[in-house]
């Protein structure tokens, strides 16, 4: 499978100026196509009388589903250069919608794709980016007399623990982003008295 790619830090928006004309650009995390369509209305609902809102989305685990509009602007040069700092950047599940309120100068269809990527690129410097990586989840079962000490040691180890569950043993959940190098790590720290069950997998974004 690919690697995964990154995503933004947070939603947000940017303002840029040239030539008289404003270049807003609103970001926004989604999860599918759905989502970006609903952001996608929403900034046009709010910015109506602008005179473009031209947008760019990339969704999926690897960014596999990407689309773009010019929105009357000439053909390529708004949505396709917006989806160029989308794809130069790593970005997924993310939506960018840059609302041009037109300030009397035209600039030309170099100018036109030079302000939609920097407005994007801009944005995106501004809210910040993480990056996700798949993890293995593991479900470990240890008696309440080790399970203090070894849900320090795997905090320690840099091992996110996500749950812990107390019955008959106290069941621990962790995630590894190297199943491999975290079932070592547990048999060294236990002696290989504690099974790792994998339990499935998580994104983690760090």
């Amino acid at each position: 499978m690919p690697d995964p790619l990154l995503v933004i830090a947070r939603d947000g928006e940017h303002e840029i100026e040239i030539q008289r004309s404003r270049f807003l650009c609103r970001l926004a995390r989604v999860s599918d196509v759905d989502a970006a369509a609903g952001v996608i209305a929403e900034v046009r609902r709010t910015h109506w009388s602008a005179t473009h809102n031209c947008t760019a989305f990339r969704v999926g685990r690897v960014g596999e589903v990407q689309r773009s509009s010019d929105d009357g602007e000439p053909a390529g040069t708004a949505g396709v250069p917006m989806l160029e700092v989308l794809l130069r950047r790593e970005l997924t599940d993310v939506v960018a919608v840059v609302t041009r309120y037109f300030g009397g100068v035209k600039l030309g269809a170099g100018g036109l794709v030079r302000a939609y990527g920097r407005a994007v690129s801009e944005a995106v410097d501004a809210v910040g980016v993480l990056r996700r990586v798949r993890h293995t989840r593991f479900l470990l079962a240890v008696p309440h007399g080790d399970a203090g000490r070894l849900e320090n040691a795997l905090r320690a180890a840099g091992y996110p623990v996500v749950d812990v569950g107390y019955g008959r043993d106290v069941e621990v959940t962790v995630t590894a982003a190297d199943p491999g190098a975290f079932r070592a790590w547990l048999a060294a720290r236990t002696g290989g008295g504690v099974e790792a069950v994998e339990v499935g997998e998580v994104d983690v974004e760090i």
